[in-house]
């Protein structure tokens, strides 16, 4: 196996974010992947792609306006870092808008996802990262691949932003193994939270299945997408599994939820596996509320390995920093 990490992802640093009503210092901080760093054996750095891979995935318009959003917040004279504080609830046309702070809201759905001075950067290294973690298993050369990315990407959609992603790195790196000759894709997403960016993205495509376990978005984060209920559209009609999970669910459950996306998984039938990683199911998490044990992260990880299928491993959230390079390292030692 392989690794990858660009510190350029280091530079996204903001301050706070709007959490429950009131201010509180930013979770997703560069001190989560420089403890993962320190965890594992050196990666590798990553190479640049450009930008095509990622207009793949995401509109020009929304790409353009990820670039310059920090520069438009300071030409409009404000301090600290952009945030949206209004939103189009119905009916987004697409209006020739200017004003930041309007375009702060068509292109977010939460003000917990601030855009800082290195937040392009950091977003635009972590594809890159993910692409080049990808590459070598697309020509057999390994089989399976960890790409440390930062800020994490599966809550981004097409063209907006929100906790704390802002291009989606795993999203990204499916739709350059379809277009490099894998005509079936799987993503398997491992994070707390559901991964709302990622099925939105795919909901309407046959050629990616897209298995989430996450938290009951009936009372947890995103709220608005995640039931069990939403199983894809049109020619995507079956090709999106959800299986949302009460607080408190500890390996038991878990891995009950997890045999049934890998049979799931195995019935779509893939050449490849994107595997959307997140430590915020530990125990510990300040963010969330599932009871994973560091030592219960290499037996999720060996279940997914079972597969067989070249995977690339995306890193998403976790936010218990302390813990945080040790529930890494201990996830991918079950491959």
């Amino acid at each position: 196996m392989i690794g990858v990490f660009a510190p350029a992802q280091l530079g996204h640093a903001p301050d706070r974010e709007m959490h429950n009503g009131g201010w509180t210092p930013h979770a997703e901080t560069p001190a989560r992947a420089a403890a993962i760093v320190a965890a594992l054996p050196p990666l590798l750095p990553a190479r640049d792609f450009g930008l095509e891979p990622i207009l793949r995935v995401h509109t020009a318009e929304y790409v353009d306006f990820l670039q310059d959003a920090f520069a438009l917040w300071q030409v409009a004279g404000r301090e600290g870092d952009a945030l949206p504080y209004v939103w189009p609830v119905a009916g987004r046309r697409p209006l020739a808008l200017t004003r930041v702070d309007a375009l702060l809201g068509r292109f977010s759905f939460d003000a917990a996802t601030p855009i800082a001075a290195g937040t392009w950067d950091a977003a635009y290294w972590g594809v890159q990262t993910a692409l080049t973690a990808l590459d070598p298993l697309l020509d057999g050369r390994e089989r399976t691949a960890f790409a440390l990315c930062r800020p994490p990407g599966h809550h981004a959609g097409a063209d907006y932003f929100g906790g704390y992603c802002y291009l989606n790195n795993a999203a990204i790196a499916a739709a350059a193994a379809r277009d490099a000759g894998h005509a079936r894709v799987a993503i398997l997403d491992i994070d707390y939270h559901h991964g709302n960016g990622t099925q939105d993205i795919f909901l309407t495509d046959p050629s990616v299945f897209y298995a989430s376990i996450h938290a009951d978005p009936a009372t947890d984060y995103p709220f608005y997408w995640g039931h069990a209920d939403e199983t894809g559209e049109g020619a995507g009609a079956g090709a999106t599994l959800n299986l949302p999970l009460p607080r408190g669910t500890d390996i038991v459950p878990y891995l009950a939820a997890l045999d049934v996306a890998l049979a799931a998984i195995a019935d779509f039938d893939p050449s490849m596996l994107v595997v959307s990683f997140g430590a915020d199911t530990f125990a510990g998490d300040p963010i969330s509320g599932f009871a994973l044990a560091t030592a219960d992260y290499p037996t999720v990880a060996a279940r997914v390995a079972r597969l067989a299928l070249p995977t690339l491993i995306v890193m998403e959230g976790g936010y218990a920093t302390a813990e945080l390079g040790a529930n890494v390292a201990a996830f991918l030692s079950g491959f």
